[in-house]
């Protein structure tokens, strides 16, 4: 839930101030969704608002293997490329 309740800061531009979990979260999203590399908060927000239905649910499994994955490399464990390049559009859904 911690991912769509971050979502849901920056859709409704409540990304004010972010915690640490929150923040992991942003990154994660950058990290797998090239479209928001660059994004202010707010032009995250507005990205989310224009996504799908079904690309929201796809965009966040795999925020959240990226997480996951990052929290085995951090513990040691082997890992890949913990989710980049998959499902990549290379394109806005505006």
């Amino acid at each position: 839930m911690a991912v769509v309740d971050t979502f849901t800061r920056l859709i409704f531009d409540e990304a004010d101030e972010l915690g640490a979990r929150e923040q992991v979260i942003i990154e994660a999203f950058r990290s797998v969704d090239d479209n928001v590399l660059m994004d202010t908060l707010p032009e995250m927000g507005e990205y989310l608002r224009n996504l799908g239905v079904r690309e929201m649910i796809h965009l966040v499994a795999r925020i959240r293997e990226h997480i996951q994955a990052q929290a085995g490399l951090a513990a040691g464990e082997p890992g890949g490329d913990a989710g980049h390049g998959k499902g990549r559009a290379g394109r806005r859904p505006h």
